[in-house]
Order: C-alpha cells, then sequence, then structure tokens
C-alpha cells in the first residue's frame, strides 16, 4: 500500500527524477536488500519504513545500517493507511486498536468494513495529494527524494 500511495502522490515527479519506487514487504532482511542494492555516490537508496519510533522493531533493524548512500526515514504510523487524513475518508479520527488486534482487521471492523482491500480502495481513493495525507509522512518522502536526487 505504501508504494501505491507515494505513486498516486507523487509518481509524475518521481518519473522525472529517474526515481523508483519499489516494494519491501516489510524490513526483516534490510540488509540484503541495501547489499543487494549496492549503494553508491551515483546511486542513492532511500527506504520509507512504517512505524519507525524509538525502540520499535523497525527503529532497532534500521539503526543496523551504516552506509553514507542510504538514508532510511520513516514515519510513527503502524501502517501507512494511518497517514491518510482521518477527515480526507469522512472520519474525525481513526479507530483506537488494542494491542494484539491486527490493525488493518480492526480499523476494517471498527469502520464496517469487512474486506481490507476495499477498505484500502476507498482509502487511497479518498487522496488527491499530498494536503490529504499527514505532515510526518509528507516530510519523509520529500527528505527521501531529496536525499536521492542530490548530484553526485
Amino acid at each position: 500500500h505504501d508504494a501505491e500511495l507515494i505513486e498516486r502522490v507523487w509518481g509524475d515527479d518521481l518519473r522525472l527524477e529517474g526515481i523508483v519506487v519499489e516494494r519491501l514487504d516489510g524490513i526483516d532482511d534490510l540488509a540484503a536488500v541495501v547489499r543487494d542494492f549496492s549503494p553508491s555516490k551515483t546511486r542513492r537508496l532511500g527506504i520509507l519504513v512504517d512505524h519507525l519510533v524509538p525502540g520499535s522493531k523497525e527503529s532497532r533493524i534500521a539503526a543496523e545500517i551504516m552506509n553514507p548512500y542510504v538514508l532510511i526515514t520513516g514515519t510513527p504510523y503502524v501502517d501507512v493507511w494511518e497517514a491518510v487524513r482521518p477527515s480526507s475518508i469522512g472520519i474525525t479520527s481513526w479507530p483506537q486498536i488494542p494491542k494484539g488486534v491486527s490493525w488493518k482487521e480492526g480499523i476494517c471492523s471498527a469502520l464496517g468494513e469487512p474486506d481490507p482491500r476495499e477498505m484500502w480502495r476507498r482509502i487511497l481513493g479518498s487522496v488527491k495529494g499530498w494536503s490529504d495525507l499527514e505532515q510526518p509522512l509528507v516530510l519523509a518522502v520529500e527528505t527521501l527524494i531529496d536525499f536521492v536526487t542530490v548530484a553526485p
């Protein structure tokens, strides 16, 4: 979902800059991804991570990556869905989901949508531009774009 949302908002700008967005499906194997990419002065790598908060598994994995040509940024959100402003989808706030409950399933249940795919279509369809997104996501993506487009 992250890649779809990034494409929706920044896709044209990314293509102009020659930036490719790829899915990671989590960062458990981030060291291998970075190694396989072979970042260099002329081949920078920017990585966007959900739930990049102090003490999280994500922050521990990200801290292990030591490469001047790699930048990892992220948001405090458990999932990119939460980076969409609630008002954009017609709610006042995202429901609080108890620990131990799948966040997406909990959101779907709380909002009366049994199908997570349909819920995502609703969320993504509500995003017309960056103003429909929370600032931590906008800042994280803009920071990555600036990093990977620096002239060598």
